[in-house]
């Protein structure tokens, strides 16, 4: 079954059609009052219309179990495979100690095959996620951290045969115990260059080098040993005890990092980075105090900063010591807004803030790009950077007072701002487009213009490229923030909103935050960025209204010329081929470089959204001013092969800017390549189609006759008769 017969049984039912066959059916039955008592029965006609209903019905029932079944055996087969790959990429690399990943690259495939085909079904059915992907995807992470894993207990064997954690005294060691860790260390470091390559998506630097990690984790576990147990050395009191063993750590190995490891480093792509510096840095990232001592059972209750009443007093860690404190809050609070709002103003005052990202940079990092098909300004792109930053930035705080009011004070004014700026320069192309004709500051690309000429910046394909960007920078953040609301982090803080009465307050009193309409029991309904999202998405309306009204607009003002000269030309009967006038060049020739400036800028179904607005108007305009309302003059077929021909090639046009997809981009215009076909035919021809047309040929023979004669039947009966009625030859 295609694409096009699903998206047709998927559509709702048409009540004025089945309207009309019904009301055709009783008056190819019953012609009159006669018919009724001693034709068929109507009771009987209805019984066996419900009983088709009523099998109809089962059939669907019957389909959708179907269906859900097929969806579950798959599913299952799906997840089975995967997770067989997985085991065998893991084994392949435990059998054969070394980092071959070649199973793993299969294991890749498949769910890039599995992901491509759920986007399919999606696109084309509708049909809610399937969460098998999201699965799947955290399979393939589990698999190379299992990888990794393997290849890390490799490297600490052999490290153990150093003596390591203790002091290393390389030279006194046993060649072939050298030469076992070393090759454990380079393929680590292999693994971990191969995972750079395959993983695209993945910085796999600014984790660190895997090979040093490992080699940080047995003086993680002696510091835990010392320093988080029952051991005298676990002294609260002695802080500097701490802080002495991990600078006699550091300073211990240097003498081995600085020689042996950064020899080993040189040969590789990790030539540039400092080995020992390095080593400290995984040495300090693996030391969590925080989270270490509540893992051991400390918290507040017992103490004497808890109350004999309070016993669900929280113990926020170190870090709270500072934060808690409000003024010392505040303050860190307004930093970090003015320093995103000053890295906001910086992007959206750069020279190319509102020029299309390059497709190459964005398709194989961000995936909105890939999977929506979305070309964001540079500026979205920066902005959804920049907001994905302040995530990063307030997301480890321990408290969600602090969270609600680092997304109130710093991220969401980010947002609003965007909006702003958006909203702003539609309004400003507006004023442009308008009689006065004015600068306002702020434009997307304002100051592009040249000797004052602001008509250029509205008009044209200029113009409406200048909407499509706008266009895409709401849409982009409109979908950013649609997959932010879904992430756990901002779903935990909005149903802690919800929950509690002070900060659910405080979301009220935001114009930005939805109604958190929850209680202590229910969570809120929606996510958190739903309300800007709704102000976004009304943008992406906006927009789009105004890139076909300015498509619409530029067509119907240049055409005014040749709508104005619809009279026969003084040599039209000595001519056999068609002349198209100068007039009507120009207004087609600005058609056909606007929609491919829409197709390689919007998702698919925001093309044939837009075209199909822009066309249907553009015909309903050409149908009414050539044909209908054309006055009383009537028309020769010489002007009718000229409206035809202009129609036809509206149609090809469109077809070729649509890149050959010929059902979709003729379906606008059917109605007026009917009329235009009616006006060029033939007088004998016609004459079948006048007869049929006004004579008492029911409906759906002469539907029949127009289809064998012009090819097509949009219009309806009445309008058919109103186009003939402008023929020269028709009496009617």
């Amino acid at each position: 079954m295609t694409t096009v017969e699903i998206h047709t049984l998927l559509q709702p039912p048409n009540v004025h059609e089945a309207d009309a066959r019904a009301l055709a059916h009783l008056n190819a039955t019953f012609h009159s009052l006669d018919d009724l008592d001693h034709g068929a029965n109507i009771e009987e006609l209805l019984n066996q219309t419900r009983k088709q209903l009523d099998n109809l019905d089962a059939k669907l029932v019957h389909s959708q179990t179907v269906v859900d079944t097929a969806i579950t055996e798959t599913r299952e087969m799906v997840i089975e495979h995967a997770l067989r790959l997985s085991e065998t990429a893991v084994e392949q690399v435990r059998s054969a100690n070394s980092p071959l990943v070649s199973e793993y690259e299969n294991l890749q495939a498949f769910v890039t095959s599995v992901a491509t085909a759920c986007s399919k079904v999606e696109a084309v059915a509708s049909q809610p996620d399937l969460h098998v992907v999201a699965f799947l995807n955290g399979v393939v992470e589990r698999t190379w951290r299992d990888m990794r894993g393997v290849l890390t207990s490799t490297l600490l064997e052999a490290a153990e045969t150093l003596k390591w954690p203790l002091k290393v005294d390389y030279v006194i060691t046993a060649p072939e115990h050298r030469r076992t860790f070393e090759r454990a260390f380079k393929h680590l470091l292999k693994l971990q260059t191969t995972g750079r390559r395959i993983r695209k998506d993945k910085d796999s630097t600014k984790e660190g080098l895997y090979a040093i990690q490992a080699l940080v984790q047995p003086i993680a576990l002696r510091f835990k040993y010392h320093f988080e147990g029952t051991r005298q050395t676990n002294r609260l009191d002695k802080p500097e005890w701490y802080f002495t063993h991990i600078v006699n750590e550091s300073h211990e190995h240097r003498p081995f990092m600085e020689s042996i490891i950064q020899s080993l480093l040189a040969g590789t792509e990790y030539r540039s980075i400092n080995a020992w510096r390095e080593f400290t840095l995984q040495l300090l990232s693996a030391l969590a105090f925080d989270t270490a001592l509540t893992d051991e059972g400390f918290d507040l209750p017992g103490t004497t900063l808890a109350t004999a009443d309070d016993k669900d007093s929280h113990w926020d860690g170190i870090s709270d010591e500072i934060l808690g404190k409000q003024e010392w809050f505040e303050a860190w609070v307004e930093g970090e807004r003015k320093f995103a709002m000053d890295q906001y103003l910086d992007i959206i005052s750069a020279s190319d803030a509102w020029l299309i990202a390059d497709e190459d940079d964005d398709a194989g990092h961000d995936p909105l790009v890939a999977e929506r098909e979305l070309r964001p300004t540079n500026s979205a792109r920066r902005v959804k950077a920049l907001v994905e930053q302040v995530t990063d930035r307030y997301s480890p705080l321990p408290q969600y007072p602090q969270r609600t009011r680092f997304l109130i004070v710093v991220q969401l004014p980010l947002l609003e701002s965007y909006h702003s700026r958006i909203s702003s320069s539609l309004d400003a192309f507006e004023t442009l487009s308008s009689a006065l004709m004015r600068a306002v500051p702020g434009a997307l690309g304002a100051g592009e213009g040249r000797g004052g000429d602001t008509h250029r910046l509205t008009a044209g394909v200029e113009g409406v490229q200048r909407l499509c960007k706008a266009f895409v920078s709401a849409q982009y953040i409109a979908s950013a923030m649609e997959a932010w609301g879904e992430d756990l982090f901002f779903l935990e803080l909005w149903a802690e909103i919800g929950r509690r009465v002070n900060l659910r307050t405080k979301a009220e009193s935001v114009a930005s935050l939805p109604n958190p309409n929850g209680n202590e029991d229910e969570p809120p309904e929606g996510t958190i960025f739903e309300e800007l999202v709704r102000h976004y998405k009304a943008l992406v309306g906006r927009a789009e209204d105004m890139i076909v009204q300015c498509v619409t607009g530029e067509v119907e003002a240049s055409l005014k010329p040749h709508l104005q000269a619809q009279c026969p030309l003084p040599w039209a009967d000595i001519l056999d081929d068609i002349v198209l006038r100068k007039h009507f060049l120009r207004p087609s020739l600005f058609f056909h470089p606007t929609l491919p400036s829409c197709v390689v800028r919007f998702p698919h179904t925001a093309v044939t959204t837009l075209y199909r607005r822009v066309a249907s108007q553009l015909a309903t305009h050409f149908l009414q001013r050539q044909v209908l309302y054309r006055g009383r003059t009537r028309c020769s077929v010489y002007e009718g092969k000229g409206i035809l021909a202009e129609a036809e090639l509206w149609v090809e046009t469109a077809r070729t800017a649509l890149r050959g997809q010929r059902g979709r981009a003729e379906a606008p215009w059917r109605g007026y390549l009917q009329a235009a076909r009616l006006l060029a035919g033939e007088s004998a021809e016609c004459a079948r189609i006048i007869e049929a047309t006004f004579g008492t040929l029911p409906d759906t023979e002469w539907v029949e006759v127009v289809l064998e004669t012009v090819g097509v039947c949009e219009l309806s009966r009445e309008e058919v008769q109103q186009v003939l009625r402008k023929r020269e030859d028709c009496e009617r």
